[in-house]
Parts: C-alpha cells; sequence; structure tokens
C-alpha cells in the first residue's frame, strides 16, 4: 500500500496505535499500512501502552459513522498525549480541513496521499521535532476528488484466518443516497497481473481464503483494459488458495457468465453478496440504481439455478428520502419472496453533498426503526431456515482464529458460521469436511454445531 523508502527506518522501535473503522477495504488498507511501517521497524502499541504515532482509518458513510471518527479521534488523542496523530480515510477527504483543527491532531490526509503516508508521516515529525513546543500541526493534505487518480494496493493479513484482497477502489455511479464516489473518487483498479501476485504470495504465507474487495469489483478493469470476469478466470488459476468469496458485487454486473463460471470453478465458492438497497423499483429510480427488480429477482433464480446450496447476502436500506409506506410494503414482499439467506440492513442517513436531499418525502425516525426491525427479524427467519435446511449434511469448513477458552468457529464453503463441537478435533486455519448438527445455541445469529463424520 505504501511507497517504499530506502533510506534507513525513520520509525525503528516507534510504537504504533491503529484504529479501523468502516468496511472491509479499510481494513485491509489499514493491514497494509502496519505491514509496511513494520519494515521499517514500527512495533505495534499493545493495550494500555503509550504509542508514539496514532493512524486513525475513517468512514463516512452515515452521519453515524462520522460520529464514530470523531470520538475514535478524541480517544486516539486522550489516551496517547504527545503522540503524533494521523486522520485518513473517507472522513479525511471529506472533512480534512474541519479535521485538522480537532485538538491534538496532526496530519490529515486525503485519498491521492494514502500511497506515500509513511514519506508525509516522516517529513512532518521530523519538522515537529525541529519547533519548539509541543503543540500539534493540525495540517491537512487533500486534492479534490476529481483529481484522486492512484490506485493503493492492499491485503489484509494477520488480522484474521481469511485475507481480505483490494482488487478496486471508487466509483462512477453516484447513486442519490451515496457519498462514496465524492469521497473515494472515480473507479480504478490494480492490474490482473499484480493481483494475481498478491494472491500467490497468501498462498506462501499459508492463506487458504481470499475475500475480494473493492467499491464496486464488478466495474473492474476501467484503468487497465481487463474485466472483473478476466480477473476470476486468473485468481482462480492460483495455486495453494483453496477459497475465494465475491465480497459484493451490483446484480447489473454480476453476469451469467461470472455466475456459471463460479458455479464449476475450482476455488470460487458457492456465495454471492448483492446489494438490493429497496425492493421497490419507485424507490430504486429515485436512487439512480442501474436496475430493477425483476433483472435483481433474475440474477437470484440464476444464481439459485446453478448452486443451490448458495448463500446469498442482500443489503437494504431502510427509509430513503421518497419510501412511501406503500413503496415499503411492495419492497418488504418483494424481498420475502426472495430465495435469499441473509439481509444487512441499513437505515438510510442523510448525507451533505447528495442528490437525495432534492427528494422531497421524508421518513420519521420511528418509522425508519420501525421498517429496520421488521426486515431484520424477517432476515433473521430466512437465515435461520437457510441453516436448518443444511443439518445432516457434510461440508468443508475453514476454522478460524478464536479467543481464548472459545471454541473454534468457521465457515463452510457457502458461508454457514459453524461451531465445533468439543469433542471435535480441527485447528484453525484447517479445511477440514464435517457433519453439521444443530443450531451450538438459542438467539439471533447462532451458529451449526460442526460434528465429526
Amino acid at each position: 500500500m505504501i511507497s517504499a523508502m530506502s533510506e534507513k527506518p525513520v520509525f525503528q522501535n516507534l510504537r504504533v496505535a491503529y484504529t479501523t473503522l468502516g468496511c472491509k477495504l479499510n481494513f485491509a488498507e489499514t493491514s497494509s499500512l502496519r505491514d509496511q511501517l513494520a519494515r521499517q521497524g514500527a512495533l505495534p502499541a499493545e493495550k494500555g501502552e503509550h504509542a508514539d504515532i496514532c493512524i486513525v482509518n475513517t468512514c463516512s458513510v452515515t452521519d453515524v459513522a462520522d460520529h464514530k471518527c470523531r470520538q475514535a479521534i478524541n480517544r486516539m488523542v486522550r489516551e496517547h498525549p504527545g503522540a503524533f496523530v494521523v486522520v485518513m480515510g473517507c472522513y479525511a477527504q471529506l472533512q480534512a480541513d474541519q479535521i485538522a483543527g480537532f485538538e491534538g491532531v496532526d496530519l490529515v490526509l486525503g485519498m491521492e496521499q494514502k500511497g506515500d503516508v509513511l514519506r508525509y508521516v516522516a517529513e512532518r515529525m521530523a519538522q515537529k521535532h525541529g519547533l519548539e513546543g509541543t503543540g500539534a500541526c493540525h495540517e491537512a493534505i487533500a486534492v479534490p476528488t476529481a483529481e484522486i487518480r492512484t490506485f493503493v494496493p492492499s491485503c489484509s493479513r494477520g488480522d484474521r484466518t481469511r485475507y481480505f484482497l483490494k482488487v478496486q477502489d471508487g466509483c462512477n455511479y453516484y447513486c442519490t443516497y451515496c457519498t462514496i464516489p465524492i469521497a473515494r473518487g472515480r473507479s480504478r483498479n490494480g492490474s490482473i497481473a499484480s493481483l494475481v501476485a498478491q494472491a500467490q504470495n497468501v498462498a506462501a504465507e499459508g492463506g487458504k481464503e481470499i475475500v475480494i474487495t473493492g467499491v464496486n469489483i464488478g466495474d473492474f478493469g476501467r484503468t487497465t483494459g481487463e474485466t472483473f470476469f478476466d480477473l476470476v478466470q486468473a485468481l482462480d488459476r492460483v495455486e495453494g488458495i483453496e477459497r475465494y468469496r465475491i465480497s459484493s458485487i451490483e446484480p447489473n454486473l454480476l453476469t451469467d457468465e461470472i455466475i456459471d463460471f463460479c458455479a464449476q470453478s475450482r476455488a470460487f465458492m458457492p456465495h454471492f453478496h448483492i446489494p438490493l438497497q429497496s425492493g421497490s423499483d419507485e424507490v430504486l429510480h429515485l436512487m439512480r440504481r442501474r436496475y430493477d427488480t425483476a433483472l435483481f429477482a433474475q440474477k437470484i433464480e440464476k444464481v439459485k439455478a446453478t448452486m443451490p446450496d448458495a448463500f446469498i447476502g442482500v443489503d437494504v436500506i431502510v427509509g430513503t428520502r421518497g419510501e412511501t409506506d406503500a413503496c415499503f410494503e411492495e419492497a418488504y414482499r418483494f424481498i420475502e419472496g426472495l430465495d435469499i439467506s441473509q439481509l444487512h440492513v441499513f437505515s438510510y442517513s442523510e448525507r451533505p453533498g447528495t442528490k437525495a436531499l432534492e427528494i422531497p418525502h421524508v421518513v420519521a425516525p420511528e418509522v425508519k426503526h420501525e421498517r429496520s426491525q421488521r426486515l431484520l427479524a424477517l432476515s433473521e427467519q430466512k437465515r435461520t431456515d437457510f441453516y436448518r435446511t443444511h443439518i445432516g449434511q457434510v461440508r468443508p469448513v475453514l476454522w478460524e482464529h478464536s479467543k481464548a477458552g472459545q471454541p473454534l468457529q468457521g465457515f463452510t464453503d457457502n458461508y454457514i458460521r459453524v461451531q465445533a463441537a468439543p469433542q471435535l478435533a480441527v485447528q484453525d486455519n484447517c479445511i477440514a469436511p464435517v457433519r453439521l448438527g444443530d443450531f451450538a445455541e438459542q438467539g439471533e445469529g447462532a451458529p451449526l454445531t460442526g460434528l465429526e463424520i
């Protein structure tokens, strides 16, 4: 992720504290940054240990996200007095000057500067140490969104068993409710050759599963003249990687060609995450989404026809401007009839600079909450039903790191969460077939029990 520094390591033995908010893409970027700093001699600050440098990688998808970012920045400043505090990410791009004025913040970096974080921090820390006093620098370095051009590669490692490989950044869609194109810029990507090389590195490290991430990964190839289908085929040929998952792909970009390939591929799992956002065509039109409910239903039917056991997760936003009672009920009925496995429900949050603010009908907060609860209940019903149909089957599970004293958990090929029975002898980062027993516990989100064959 970060440009290499040829000079003598300037971060030798410095302690660095990290806070990451938001999407898997942010976590992959932070992970790569941490690796780069480690190669320069930096050490991660342990809990309760004072850090010399604090890095906050931010999100701005909702007003709640903005609030959490401000809290995280303030907490870093409070817990690590005198540390050099760096803020990056979406919130930093959108509110660079404002954040630079926060107490204790030294440096705010926009999206175009992500690839040079180490250089900027080294230079500004040297300048700060050369000045009298201990006050923060309060500097913001960012370019307008239209000038963001750089694709900064990243791959998470060490945080969890699965690896998250960033293949694409930015978005050209400009949906009315969304700030992501404003924060991250236009669609851009790495080359297939460079991404295959990263996957090969994961395999060399012993990684078994890679989750393909990006802002709009189906749009892959705009900067290299390649396609997402080309990428999928190339990654499938990487020896040593046993599993790939496509983190999220727009329904209009999930082609039948991709679905058919995944159904017969060596390593792509029967698992899709497809954003719907609304089951009302009227609301989809107001959102400026590039499909309708008919196309979405067709994609679900295609996946299930080729991969009957596939897990399908779906994003839905409730309470957007223009979502009348009639629109919501129409959306609920549509979603209820879909053969999907789980919903990810988000309450609409008004964002400055978005076209949605021009839509007159506003949904009251209490109505948003009620609609959200109904969809969450529907989601749990669908997830439970999906899990229940697989009880008694034998499926391969990739076992993941567990907390001390807790039983191992992992996921089947089709993304059913499984908890190892006490007598089951398995290790993390290994794929082993197990028989799926009943729910391991009561309550929402309960995993199935993994039993000996």
